[in-house]
């Protein structure tokens, strides 16, 4: 009984914390302590404990003349980070299925995702191998090709930090952005090999990688031509649904 109470304590918890955001996100003008314990129906003292977590999160700040709370840019952060990731996996999907279906290969889409390289869509190949890569999974920048051409085309230092990572190298990573695409072989998973291309979007940044994964047997680390030319002309696809002329 006690452990079923806490559960509920901890999702009351959860429910007023996303109802004082939705409040505040809500108010054209910072609201007084007093003015969100009556929105919300509890007291001030309950409001503040909540809202001293949001400060501390940086989600709200409160304005050091009127001690008036208001939401900060932090959520709005969040917002575009979850835009970005929804709308280039629909933007990618439709060049995805047709690389799928021209190589018969699995294929991944990923972007940047709070800082890091993420899976955000993956349509399986038509062998009999499924591969461990889920949307939501973070790549390895000098591990994985989605991870290599993010460094050669993307935000490379911010890729390095938010990874704890204080170098990549050079060498190979100029070779990705002079070929225009990046493997992998046997790095994460023995065996099984990745070929990656960039996608840019409409100011001709990089907006994120698509790629074919496969078996090294299909996939070598020197790609027959015909998987390289299919690769390329899906992320220029994409690139070009996304608005890039380039």
């Amino acid at each position: 009984m006690a452990s079923r109470a806490l559960e509920e304590d901890k999702l009351e918890s959860v429910d007023l914390v996303l109802g004082m955001l939705e409040l505040l996100s809500g108010s054209p003008q910072p609201r007084s302590l007093g003015d969100i314990a009556r929105a919300l129906d509890i007291s001030k003292p309950r409001a503040h404990r909540h809202l001293r977590a949001l400060l501390l999160r940086d989600y709200v700040r409160q304005d050091e003349d009127t001690d008036r709370y208001e939401i900060t840019a932090r959520l709005l952060g969040l917002g575009e980070a979850v835009r970005s990731r929804i709308s280039f996996a629909g933007t990618a999907r439709p060049a995805m299925t047709r690389l799928r279906d021209a190589t018969g290969q699995a294929v991944t889409a990923s972007t940047m995702v709070a800082g890091k390289v993420t899976i955000v869509e993956l349509l399986h190949g038509r062998t009999l191998v499924e591969f461990a890569i889920r949307p939501g999974t973070v790549m390895d920048p000098l591990l994985s090709a989605h991870g290599l051409v993010a460094l050669a085309f993307g935000p490379s230092e911010q890729i390095l930090a938010e990874a704890g990572l204080s170098g990549a190298p050079e060498a190979e990573l100029a070779q990705v952005y002079g070929q225009g695409w990046a493997t992998a072989p046997g790095r994460i998973v023995t065996g099984v090999n990745a070929l990656a291309a960039p996608a840019f979007g409409y100011d001709g940044t990089w907006a994120g990688t698509v790629a074919i994964v496969g078996s090294v047997d299909t996939i070598a680390a020197e790609p027959d031509a015909y998987l390289i030319d299919a690769v390329r002309t899906a992320a220029a696809d994409i690139s070009g649904r996304l608005g890039w002329r380039g």
